[in-house]
């Protein structure tokens, strides 16, 4: 969005509108994100496919992110790429991907409804 020659304006929750080139590396992912999922809503998509979208969000922007995306996902599939504990506990499936010590990498995967990520951890050890 930055190098697009769009200017793109924002309001963060309790600032004034500002340009993005303006905004804090949380409040232009927060905005970025609040873009996609307009999109999302506009135009749904059988599935959809993130990557770190939350990495830079503040612990009560990522519980919004998370609500959005639990709305989202009751009319779409959605496929996240995290390192976020909050996030994985709301999936309804993990997985991962490890390399064993001879260097041949493992996919493993975990159904999620109803168990905590630490539980995951503690089991898969």
């Amino acid at each position: 969005m930055l190098t697009t020659g769009i200017e793109v304006e924002a309001r963060p929750p309790g600032k004034k509108i500002t340009r993005l080139s303006l905004l804090s590396g949380g409040e232009k992912a927060l905005t970025a994100v609040a873009m996609l999922v307009a999109i999302f809503r506009a135009r749904p998509s059988p599935f959809y496919i993130m990557d770190e979208v939350e990495a830079a969000l503040d612990d009560v922007n990522l519980r919004r992110l998370l609500s959005l995306f639990e709305q989202l996902r009751e009319q779409s599939q959605i496929i996240i790429i995290t390192h976020q504990k909050p996030t994985m506990e709301v999936a309804d499936a993990l997985y991962g991907v490890t390399m064993q010590n001879d260097g041949i990498t493992a996919v493993i995967s975990q159904r999620m409804r109803g168990q905590q990520v630490d539980q995951l951890v503690t089991n898969s050890s």
